[in-house]
């Protein structure tokens, strides 16, 4: 028989106390932050789904490997585990650790970017775009149409606009387009799979034009199990053949190993062209760390071989997505509106519509956030005008195409009732959203002004 209910597949084995604050402390937090949740103690937080990475718990196998981690500065055991895993999940000959995702995007995008170039992307990220950008190149964005209906339940909205592409491909020359990038899943979009159709599809435009693509797989486990569970013609596959099948169609990846590969720190970029991963490596000493430990120590690296295998296991991928659509579920039953269906590692939140009052340039999403951390001790993250609105030349926002509030689920870490909390105080903030007020910016960087930017209260 097969029972309703889903457990967590791991019994909790260590734990850690919660910062329980009251509201008029969190008030004074929030104002001494300037209304940006990055700059609250951790301790003065309640629930965290500021971010899954890496955030998630470590397993049992996972700490026993950092018991056997080699530090040796060059040639370390753990490395060579750390590349034999990484190539036989990916299939790649060149394998490059790095302390997180960004390193890999910063150190592939110095390699390949530069004024002139465009990247190509069913979506690109904030770190991605930021890297991209940089190095001179322009981030180009292709997510299909009915990512952007948010109401409108659709299996694959982080696929790729494949004829959108191809024309803007044929406007601006193959020449001037170095890479293509999947994001799997779409972050930007809402955690959104892409389908193995899809990937299939871009390939082959790449292929047409002699464009690499690369992969960038920080959560590749979970829409490897989205392909199985809502693609015709992979129910019966494993998710590790899927996975091993969205690779082979790619040039290259990088990850951030924060994500599914259940660690606190790392990742890794991958590939096979040599002449790239050459000046890759090059940089990679420069800025990172030898090529055998690229600023990882070694007990890391032997954390991110286990935690590949262990992310590929259907019963924990179950419990996986099944939690976050249960979030989802208990938001949308408060009338809030969310990215529907939920995506993999979090639901997003539609905060334009959730607050019509506030208008974009009083950053409605940055509120909310704020709003649900004042009320209940949650911290989430904007992802809207604050961190993609473009500013005019007299520094003025514009309003970015949509205003989420991205709860993002770390992995192994809060239970059932943590998540019913969650709802509960969304349920308290529907009925009183009409309290909500917007912000203004006090000062902000230019470049991922979201993560330091200040704010104060909109008059």
């Amino acid at each position: 028989m097969e029972w309703k209910t889903i457990i967590e597949p791991f019994k909790i084995k260590t734990v850690e106390p919660l910062g329980i604050t009251t509201r008029e402390e969190r008030q004074a937090i929030l104002a001494a932050a300037h209304y940006n949740l990055f700059n609250i103690r951790a301790e003065k937080v309640l629930i965290d789904l500021l971010t899954d990475s890496g955030t998630g718990a470590m397993s049992a196998a996972q700490w026993g490997g950092i018991m056997n981690g080699d530090e040796s500065y060059a040639g370390a055991r753990s490395y060579y585990n750390f590349e034999s895993e990484v190539k036989r999940l990916t299939g790649f000959d060149e394998i490059i650790p790095v302390h997180q995702g960004r390193a890999a995007e910063k150190i592939l995008f110095t390699v390949i970017g530069g004024k002139g170039k465009y990247i190509i992307s069913n979506s690109h990220f904030d770190t991605t775009r930021a890297n991209v950008e940089f190095s001179g190149a322009q981030a180009m964005d292709f997510p299909v149409k009915e990512a952007m209906e948010f109401d409108k339940p659709a299996p694959f909205k982080g696929n790729a606009d494949v004829a959108a592409m191809e024309k803007f491909i044929k406007e601006k020359g193959a020449a001037s387009i170095p890479l293509c990038v999947m994001t799997v899943t779409n972050n930007s979009l809402g955690g959104q799979p892409v389908s193995m159709e899809n990937l299939k599809a871009v390939q082959n435009l790449c292929r047409k034009f002699g464009i690499p693509m690369f992969l960038d797989c920080a959560r590749f486990a979970e829409n490897a199990y989205f392909i199985k569970l809502r693609e015709k013609g992979y129910a019966q596959c494993p998710v590790r053949e899927i996975a091993e099948s969205m690779f082979e169609l790619a040039d290259g990846a990088w990850m951030s190993s924060k994500k599914d590969a259940l660690v606190n720190i790392g990742g890794f970029l991958a590939m096979n062209n040599r002449d790239w991963s050459g000046k890759a490596r090059q940089l990679l000493i420069l800025t990172e760390g030898f090529s055998t430990y690229g600023g990882l120590a070694g007990r890391d690296l032997e954390a991110i071989a286990i935690g590949l295998r262990e992310v590929l296991d259907e019963n924990y991928l179950q419990y996986r997505i099944r939690s976050t659509q249960y979030l989802g579920e208990g938001l949308l039953g408060h009338g809030v509106p969310i990215i529907n269906p939920p995506g993999g590692h979090g639901v997003y939140v539609n905060a334009k519509k959730f607050l019509p009052h506030i208008k974009p340039a009083n950053f409605p999403a940055q509120a909310l956030a704020c709003a649900l951390y004042l009320e209940g001790g949650i911290r989430s993250v904007e992802i809207g005008t604050l961190m993609f609105g473009k500013r005019d030349k007299d520094g003025v926002y514009q309003a970015a195409p949509m205003e989420l509030v991205r709860l993002a689920i770390p992995r192994r870490v809060y239970t059932q009732s943590h998540i019913d909390y969650v709802i509960e105080v969304f349920g308290y903030l529907a009925a009183n959203k009409k309290n909500i007020k917007g912000l203004d910016i006090v000062e902000a960087p230019a470049i991922l002004p979201h993560f330091t930017a200040k704010l104060k209260p909109a008059k």
